[in-house]
């Protein structure tokens, strides 16, 4: 996944909810453009569960696709 891609899907607009979807099989849901953050070089990702007052820190070499909307009018962004 590169950075350009992952900061186009969460600066879309209007923004549409999208689920990452890891290597290690997790998947992490963001419902908000403003539970992301780019940290330093942006290669690392930070993703807040408000709701459960916890983060996660994601490495973006470990994404393997975003998918984005729901509903069956999904989209996937492979890695590349």
């Amino acid at each position: 996944m590169t950075i350009e891609s992952l900061r186009e899907v969460v600066r879309s607009d209007p923004f549409r909810p999208f689920t990452l979807r890891l290597a290690d099989g997790r998947s992490i849901h963001v419902h908000n453009p403003d539970n992301v953050a780019f940290l330093g070089s942006g290669r690392t990702l930070f993703v807040a569960h408000p709701r459960s007052d916890r983060f996660e820190l994601v490495d973006l070499l470990l994404i393997n696709s975003v998918e984005v909307g729901g509903n069956g009018a999904s989209r996937r962004r492979r890695a590349g």
